[in-house]
């Protein structure tokens, strides 16, 4: 079983990461952000990893070092349990549409850290939430999982569809390129020989 479970503790915030990336998606996410819990339920359901976050923040100052230092956890937590990467298909890719909301996500287990974001929010705000923490999370996570990751929204008006659509697209292609290649289940997915650089 791919499983990883972070502590993270700073004086800002204190983390507990716990997935299992060959779950169902079962998700137990509590940060103290409403809406960011919403979102962190999304990625679970759709990239069908098991995840259970509990995260204590410095909440009264903002929502900002709760929500980056999840994504530092999450993306740890995945580039611990996805080991060397033998077997997957590395690469994985979504065009993904809610309601008014487009978003296509593409990206590369590669072990080189890298965000390409093209995502206009609306508004500043989802209710309390502001929208600008999702590129500070999807920057963390990416950094931290040795990602590559391109995001862009390509239709939109409504904030809250953006940013689910958002979610629920770099899930489906984490789900894609975590999945285990049946030709080559063997097989580090790398000329190299190496995808931890």
């Amino acid at each position: 079983m791919r499983t990883a479970t972070i502590k993270r503790d700073t004086a800002e915030t204190a983390i507990t990461a716990e997935i299992n990336l060959d779950g169902t998606g079962i998700y137990d996410n509590e940060t103290g952000v409403g809406f960011f819990d919403h979102m962190l339920d999304q990625l679970s359901r759709h990239a069908l990893i098991d995840m259970k976050i509990r995260a204590k923040g410095d909440l009264h100052i903002d929502d900002h070092h709760t929500v980056e230092d999840v994504g530092l956890a999450l993306g740890k937590a995945l580039a611990s349990a996805v080991g060397d990467k033998r077997g997957i298909r590395r690469y994985g890719s979504c065009l993904l549409p809610m309601d008014d909301a487009l978003v296509r996500s593409a990206l590369d287990l590669s072990g080189r850290p890298y965000l390409v974001w093209k995502v206009d929010m609306p508004t500043a705000k989802i209710g309390a939430f502001d929208t600008e923490l999702v590129r500070e999370f999807f920057t963390a996570f990416a950094m931290q999982g040795g990602i590559t990751l391109h995001v862009e929204a390509l239709d939109g008006f409504n904030s809250h569809h953006i940013v689910e659509a958002t979610f629920k697209s770099v899930a489906q292609a984490l789900r894609a390129a975590l999945e285990t290649d049946p030709r080559k289940a063997d097989a580090i997915p790398s000329t190299k020989g190496t995808l931890s650089e």
